[in-house]
Parts: C-alpha cells; structure tokens; sequence
C-alpha cells in the first residue's frame, strides 16, 4: 500500500516510501531547512516545561 502525505516544508505531495530518504520530506533542501529552523530556534513547541527534570539541571 502505498500513501502520500504533505512536505512539512513546502507542501508538495511525497510518497511515503522507503524508496524516498528524505520522508517525510520531498528534498534534502526541505529537510535541512527544518533542521536549521530548529537550531535557529524558529520552530518550537509549545507549552510548559514546569515540573520536567532535564538531564543537567542543577537545581537540586
């Protein structure tokens, strides 16, 4: 069975395939673009890190 799904990146359709190395992005192009809006801190996720142990939180 095959299936497409949108490029985070651009939107174009991809096939999900083990075929595409890039899944779920198209391009090498649209998945270093992601990986540098991370880095940048452009892309995030939301909400409340209270209460989390991070490894190397020296609060105790």
């Amino acid at each position: 069975m095959t299936f497409t799904v949108d490029c985070p990146g651009c939107g174009r359709k991809v096939e999900w395939s083990e075929s595409n190395p890039f899944r779920p992005f198209c391009s090498g192009r649209c998945k270093d673009a992601d990986f540098i809006g991370w880095a940048e801190e452009k892309n995030v996720i939301t909400g409340s890190s209270e209460g989390v142990d991070f490894p190397g939180d020296d609060d105790s």
